[in-house]
């Protein structure tokens, strides 16, 4: 049995779902799962569709599927291996919270993917993945040797057959050239206090201002620094009984929780990205 995950957005119109639906049934497909969304305001028409088939080829219903849906309805669409474990490389620095937390679940068998290999800037976390059995490769970046860096993180990364890139508290910018090779699939973590509290301490800045919510977010990466797609966030609520550490420990907590929801989300093909914003389906 072959099941397939179609993701597709166009202009709103009538009869697309009646379109998609015939279809599915008309190749000798059941649908398991279906959802769809309408931007209004820019009249966009989202859908999730997931299906199962006795006899499949993935060419031949590309083919159809373009021919007698795609072009009639301008759709941009894509199809996915339902039992395709995608590729994951992590890039990591030196705290440690979030990569304990991957692997974790990783290792649980909670996470569907596949991890390749870590990168690291530093050779602090180097013990975590032998301890994962999971190749580790330091990659030393300054300014002079950004370039070199990325060069060597992109050939492991093409050799490897990487599907998407996870920054675990990677504190590292990274340049337009990574971003172009993986658009919309360079998944990053950091505190919501953004663009508040900058710098690198924000805790101890949001400590010193009272504040009463905390928060963390996960988001695709672009070239403007922190300000990709959302794909996932959540708060939690403090006082003024909380010390810094307290803020920090809470902080780590929601960035473990998040990053994570996030890479989920991404691996189950439940995020479409549009105009710099998502549409997340259930």
């Amino acid at each position: 049995m072959k099941k397939i995950t179609l993701l597709i957005h166009c202009n709103d119109q009538a009869g697309i779902i009646a379109a998609v639906t015939n279809f599915i049934a008309s190749s000798d497909g059941n649908i398991i799962y279906i959802d769809q969304h309408v931007d209004r305001e820019q009249n966009i028409f989202f859908m999730r569709l997931e299906s199962e088939f006795s006899s499949f080829s993935m060419d031949a219903f590309k083919a159809n599927f373009k021919s007698k849906l795609a072009e009639k309805f301008n759709m941009k669409w894509r199809i996915y291996d339902i039992d395709y474990k995608p590729k994951m490389a992590l890039f990591v620095s030196k705290y440690d919270h979030c990569l304990y937390d991957i692997l974790g679940r990783y290792n649980s068998g909670e996470l569907y993917a596949e991890i390749p290999f870590i990168i690291s800037n530093h050779n602090d976390l180097k013990h975590i993945a032998e301890r994962f059995n999971i190749p580790f490769y330091h990659i030393p970046v300054s300014k002079d040797t950004k370039f070199e860096a990325e060069a060597q993180q992109l050939k492991l990364c093409e050799e490897q057959g990487i599907d998407f890139i996870v920054l675990a508290r990677y504190m590292q910018i990274v340049s337009a050239k990574v971003i172009s090779k993986f658009p919309n699939k360079v998944i990053n973590i950091h505190h919501s206090f953004l663009p508040a509290f900058v710098g690198a301490k924000p805790y101890h800045s949001a400590y010193k201002r009272g504040v009463k919510i905390i928060g963390a977010t996960s988001h695709y990466v672009t070239e403007e620094l922190d300000a990709g797609p959302i794909i996932e966030q959540d708060v939690a609520r403090v006082s003024h009984t909380h010390a810094i550490e307290d803020l920090i420990a809470k902080g780590r907590d929601l960035e473990k929780i998040v990053l994570s929801n996030a890479i989920k989300l991404h691996i189950a093909r439940k995020v479409m990205v549009f105009n710099n914003k998502t549409v997340i389906f259930s």
